[in-house]
């Protein structure tokens, strides 16, 4: 029997004189168990990975918050500065130009290898480097001699000649035509990528000048993996060939 109304330390049960002392003893009893066992689950394998998520749930959610890196502003700024370029006729698209009230001027045109094209009164026309716009507003111009007001509408129907090309150390190399803008690590993506031996950070992007000379293009991929000079990852234009060496 205790004594005194005490009880040991981590146990015992109620006693005649000491109902208090015995709580205590049973609350140091709970907490030094609750230890224990926290003291053991904590070697488990299930709560490192817990933790390890519980941490990357917090770093994203502070990301998330902070808003998006200047990177992906820089990103954001040139996917719609591309967006906003009018798009150029090229050597090989087929364009449909028709005339109200005209059936007669109503037909589907190629443009040629040398970036013209022949219609009814208007003969031989220059297009390639135009956009739709401008071309409508050039055979506006020159049916205006022989129909009154006239009303163009110019459809791209195929776009045949917005061509790049992606040769060297990649996994497909070859011509993609292309209905959109595609930058560099787009075109490399369509190319299946580079290869292992790939010379990632002496990549060129040939482009021929309207003089006919050919300018090159320097690229390092290396700086694009870690979000560095994001700049360099150019919109394409028809033509561009992405050199891997």
């Amino acid at each position: 029997m205790v004594r005194g109304g005490r009880c040991p330390p981590y146990g015992g049960g109620l006693t005649a004189g000491g109902a208090s002392g015995s709580i205590v003893g049973l609350n140091h009893f709970n907490k030094y168990n609750k230890f224990n066992l926290l003291s053991k689950f904590e070697d488990f394998p299930m709560l490192k990975i817990v933790r390890f998520w519980r941490f990357a749930l917090f770093t994203a959610f502070a990301l998330l918050v902070a808003g998006p890196s200047s990177g992906a502003e820089n990103g954001a700024t040139a996917g719609n500065e591309a967006a906003a370029l009018p798009y150029r006729i090229q050597p090989g698209d087929v364009l449909f130009i028709s005339v109200w009230n005209e059936e007669q001027l109503q037909r589907e045109v190629l443009v040629r290898p040398d970036g013209g094209l022949s219609y009814p009164l208007v003969g031989d026309l220059a297009v390639a480097g135009k956009s739709v716009p401008e071309l409508t507003e050039e055979l506006k111009k020159r049916l205006s001699k022989y129909i009154p007001d006239p009303v163009v509408t110019v459809e791209a129907r195929q776009l045949n000649g917005n061509k790049v090309y992606v040769i060297g150390k990649v996994n497909r190399p070859g011509e993609f035509a292309v209905t959109r803008y595609v930058d560099v690590t787009q075109a490399l993506a369509m190319g299946g990528g580079m290869t292992p031996y790939a010379a990632v950070n002496k990549i060129k992007i040939l482009r021929r000048k309207a003089d006919g000379s050919l300018e090159a293009i320097p690229f390092r991929y290396g700086d694009i993996e870690k979000g560095e000079d994001l700049e360099q990852n150019i919109v394409l234009q028809a033509g561009d060939v992405v050199v891997v060496p």
